[in-house]
């Protein structure tokens, strides 16, 4: 008898006449799932296209903002959190293996989050979000607790008063008063001073003062907002400012000078230039990014006062702070190499 031809047969037959085994299917990908919120820029699926983790895991990015994010979780069952996301970032692509199409809301269980946006804004307090993947026990980049203390102002303001009462004048902070309502607001250093309300953000909530009297009149507008404290600090007529940005190893110094004649000098027309790090600098990075159990994204904003060149610390920025345009792209990279590090050690 004839045997058939190998070549006219299925290739299961093909391989039992040739005695060879059949080729294994291909195993399905898996990923490790990375919520990014940011909103405003960039496209972080785009930058992780092609990195594989050491367990083999591809990184599966979601990028949204705050406002697309519901949060619920439990303690009752292995799912734990989940994360629906109603909406991409307008920069973001498809993630990995989840095609979301326009008005699809998708239930994540992300395996840690990377926040480059605020959660505090005069307009929107997405506290709850950030509570929710806390309780959930989220890993993120900085840690979620880090992040939740740095929208705290007065923790944050307390701890580098505390830096500087141990290093003195290499690490000089701005003198502030604290106010917990209208009822404490009782200023008695020097003038003029700048009030700044509750979560005073990118210019916002923040008030010249020249003298008592305008004080007294902010004290009746406060009045209006029961709930919110307040900080005074003494007017410092400044020469420039200073931004010194951490990310994980690396190292970035800016000078920005006013150019438009405004007093905040984050509202108006400014140019900002890199400029070495000097190491009392470095000092401050370092002594900052021990704040809250460490951070890992940071900067610290600082005024040179005119005419005496005294440097003075005026806050630090958690995972949020903002990256100049020029050097956005190998932040980025810095940033992304945290977060493979981070995915990797889970």
């Amino acid at each position: 008898a004839c045997q058939p031809t190998p070549a006219l047969l299925p290739s299961a037959m093909r391989s039992f006449f040739s005695g060879a085994t059949a080729a294994a299917p291909e195993a399905a990908p898996r990923y490790a799932t990375l919520l990014v919120i940011q909103a405003d820029d960039f496209d972080w699926q785009a930058m992780f296209t092609g990195v594989t983790l050491t367990d083999g895991r591809l990184v599966r990015v979601v990028q949204t903002g705050w406002d697309s994010l519901h949060v619920h979780a439990d303690t009752y069952t292995r799912t734990g959190v989940c994360v629906e996301v109603r909406a991409l970032a307008p920069s973001a692509s498809q993630p990995l293996g989840m095609p979301m199409p326009a008005g699809r809301c998708v239930t994540i269980h992300p395996d840690l989050v990377l926040v480059r946006n605020e959660v505090l804004t005069p307009t929107q307090n997405n506290k709850g979000c950030l509570n929710g993947l806390m309780f959930a026990g989220v890993p993120g980049v900085n840690s979620l607790e880090s992040i939740m203390m740095c929208n705290e102002r007065p923790a944050a303001m307390g701890v580098l008063h505390k830096i500087a009462r141990r290093l003195g004048d290499d690490f000089r902070v701005v003198p502030q008063h604290y106010a917990s309502s209208f009822r404490s607001l009782m200023y008695g250093f020097t003038f003029p001073a700048v009030v700044k309300i509750g979560s005073a953000h990118a210019g916002c909530g923040k008030m010249k003062i020249s003298d008592h009297h305008q004080m007294s009149d902010f004290r009746s507008v406060l009045h209006m907002t029961p709930t919110e404290h307040c900080f005074v600090e003494p007017f410092i007529q400044g020469e420039e400012d200073l931004r010194i940005q951490k990310i994980g190893g690396h190292y970035r110094a800016y000078r920005r000078r006013d150019v438009s004649g405004e007093w905040k000098t984050n509202t108006g027309t400014a140019i900002m230039e890199e400029v070495p790090v000097e190491p009392r600098w470095k000092v401050w990075a370092d002594e900052a990014a021990q704040m809250f159990g460490g951070m890992d994204i940071l900067s610290v904003d600082a005024i040179v006062e005119a005419g005496t060149g005294k440097e003075y610390i005026l806050e630090v920025n958690g995972t949020s702070t903002g990256l100049h345009p020029d050097y956005a792209e190998e932040d980025n990279g810095y940033i992304k190499e945290l977060v493979v590090e981070r995915l990797n050690s889970l």
